[in-house]
C-alpha cells in the first residue's frame, strides 16, 4: 500500500492524536478456523439448524429458550477452545509492543483469541463468552461462566446439574450470556461505548481488519476517527458497508488483502 508510509509518517509527527487502532471483526479469526458471520460460508448466512440467526441472536429469543441457547453458546466455547490463534494474532501483540501505549485494539470477536494471543489493551465491544449476567439486570455484576460446565457438541443438551449453575447468585433467575444480541442497544458498561468513541477521537489511524461494518459502533468508530483528523485504512478481501459510507472521504484508504498480507507490511513501514 503506497500510502502507509506517508500516513504513519504524519501520524508519528503529531504530539497529540497519534494512537494506533486496530478494530477487527470475524475475519482476522477466519484464519483459525471459525467461520465468519456474513461472509459465504458464514454462520449468520447459515443460520443455525432450526432458526434463522436474525431470530436466534436476540434477547427476546433467549427470554423464550434460555435452555437452547445456553446450549448453543457451549457449543460456541468449544469451537473457539479447539481454534488457535493465528499469525495475524500475533503480529498485532508484535505490534503492540512496539507502539506500548499508543496501541489500542478494538474487537467485534467474542472468540478470546487476541487475548490468548497475548494482547492486553483490548476493547470487546460485542462482549465475550467467559463472562455471563443476570437475565433480568437485578445488578451489573457480571460473573465468571461456570468451569464445571462442559463443552458441548452441537446436539448435546445441557444436564439439570449444569443448568443450575447458569442462574443469578443475587435473585435466582436465568444468567444470560455477555454479548451483545441484534435486538440489543451498545452500552459502556458492557461494551465499552463511550471508552471506544474517545478512543476513535485520539486516533492518527484507525485500521480496519476483517470486519464487514454491519453494525452502528463500529462505523461510529470510523467516522469520529475521520472527524478529528484521523485516518482510516479498511483492510478486507472486498467492499463493504465502510467502502459504501465512507468510501468518498479522502481520509478512507482501502487495501484489499488478507489481514496477515498488510499487518506484514504495516510492521515494514513501522
Amino acid at each position: 500500500m503506497k500510502e502507509l508510509k506517508e500516513i504513519l509518517t504524519k501520524v508519528n509527527s503529531k504530539n497529540n492524536r497519534n494512537n494506533i487502532t486496530f478494530l477487527t471483526g470475524a475475519g482476522i479469526s477466519s484464519a483459525s478456523g471459525i467461520p465468519t458471520y456474513r461472509g459465504t460460508d458464514g454462520i449468520w448466512i447459515k443460520g443455525t439448524k432450526y432458526y434463522k440467526p436474525e431470530s436466534f441472536g436476540t434477547f427476546e429469543h433467549f427470554s423464550k429458550n434460555a435452555d437452547e441457547v445456553w446450549q448453543y453458546t457451549f457449543f460456541r466455547k468449544k469451537m473457539f477452545a479447539e481454534a488457535k490463534p493465528n499469525v495475524s494474532h500475533f503480529k498485532l501483540v508484535e505490534i503492540e509492543n512496539t507502539l506500548q501505549d499508543r496501541f489500542h485494539l478494538i474487537t467485534q470477536n467474542i472468540d478470546n483469541l487476541h487475548q490468548r494471543a497475548g494482547s492486553k489493551a483490548v476493547y470487546e465491544i460485542h462482549g465475550n463468552l467467559r463472562e455471563m449476567c443476570c437475565a433480568d439486570e437485578c445488578t451489573k455484576d457480571v460473573y465468571e461462566m461456570p468451569k464445571e460446565i462442559q463443552l458441548k457438541a452441537i446436539d448435546e443438551d445441557l444436564s439439570y446439574d449444569e443448568k443450575q449453575l447458569l442462574v443469578c447468585p443475587k435473585c435466582g433467575t436465568d444468567t444470560r450470556p455477555n454479548i451483545l444480541w441484534f435486538d440489543e442497544f451498545y452500552n459502556e458498561r458492557n461494551f465499552k461505548l463511550h471508552t471506544t468513541l474517545k478512543i476513535a477521537k485520539n486516533s492518527g489511524v484507525l485500521i480496519i481488519l476483517g470486519s464487514s461494518g454491519a453494525t452502528t459502533l463500529p462505523n461510529r468508530l470510523v467516522e469520529q476517527t475521520i472527524k478529528y483528523g484521523g485516518a482510516v485504512i479498511d483492510v478486507n478481501l472486498e467492499d463493504n458497508n465502510f467502502t459504501e459510507n465512507f468510501g468518498d472521504k479522502k481520509q478512507f484508504y482501502k487495501f484489499r488483502g488478507t489481514a496477515l498480507d498488510f499487518l506484514t507490511q504495516f510492521q515494514e513501514a513501522l
